[in-house]
């Protein structure tokens, strides 16, 4: 990833080459008008055929014209070029902004998840990552204890955290649990799914093993599809979201097992 500094150098090259173009752009409007005075100059010498003009003059004008010409082309070919090359500075000054940007929200997802031992906080967290950074409005968290049963996990208006066994018939999210790989709806499969269909299923990981799934079901109206920055923070969340989650629960005292039903309604 590129630095600030880095950053900071492609934007004074990018208002150099700005420079450049303006000046550049001085000087063709002056040649423009030098030409056109020429030209006008030529018609009328060859109009009036003026006696007292002699032909040497107009062949002089003829030649200073083309020498005119010339320049001019010149100078719009270095413009030319000096827009295309500023244009490629913009691109790239871009991008490094969405780099940072996406650097700045992967520490933010990794250090909030990290923040707290409480598995309520925890997924308020996991919600507002969804929510904010990646435009999802509705999300299941899914989870599988030892002997295979699926849990999913909710919290209730008073804030305390619930859970509940639960049957799951969606073929995207068994697949999940069993292969362990994330899935993306792309936008022509999202234009097909039903609103209750889940969009992306990331699973989550300790170790190799999944312990569950965060499926989307639903995003904001804005949003229309999933961007490489939204698959990144995904695979971050299917890492340290199990982490955080499997941390928590041991330390509140299950004595070394991940019990999912214990963990999460124990308090601290």
């Amino acid at each position: 990833m590129t630095d600030n500094n880095d950053a900071g150098g492609m934007h004074s090259r990018a208002e150099e080459f700005l420079q450049v173009f303006k000046k550049g752009a001085e000087f063709t409007q002056g040649l423009l008008k030098e030409n056109e005075r020429l030209r006008f100059r030529v018609i009328e010498l060859e109009q009036h055929h003026r006696a007292e003009t002699p032909l040497v003059e107009l062949q002089l004008l003829k030649d200073r014209l083309q020498r005119v010409e010339a320049e001019k082309q010149e100078i719009l070919d270095k413009i030319c070029s000096v827009e295309q090359e500023n244009l490629s500075f913009t691109n790239r000054y871009a991008e490094i902004e969405a780099e940072n940007n996406l650097l700045a929200n992967l520490y933010i997802t990794t250090y909030q998840l990290h923040s707290t031992f409480e598995v309520v906080e925890i997924l308020r967290i996991i919600e507002e990552i969804l929510l904010n950074l990646v435009g999802a409005e509705e999300f299941s968290l899914l989870l599988r204890e030892e002997n295979g049963q699926l849990l999913q996990s909710t919290i209730n208006e008073s804030g305390l955290p619930q859970i509940a066994e639960v049957e799951i018939n969606d073929t995207r999210i068994l697949a999940g649990f069993s292969e362990g790989r994330n899935w993306l709806a792309s936008p022509a499969e999202m234009k097909q799914l039903g609103a209750n269909e889940a969009k992306a299923v990331i699973p989550l990981l300790v170790d190799g093993d999944v312990i569950g799934v965060l499926a989307v079901q639903r995003l904001l109206a804005q949003k229309c599809g999933f961007s490489e920055i939204d698959e990144e923070i995904f695979n971050l969340l299917g890492i340290h979201a199990a982490m955080a989650i499997c941390t928590a629960i041991l330390r509140h005292g299950n004595e070394g097992h991940v019990n999912f039903r214990q963990g999460f309604l124990s308090r601290a």
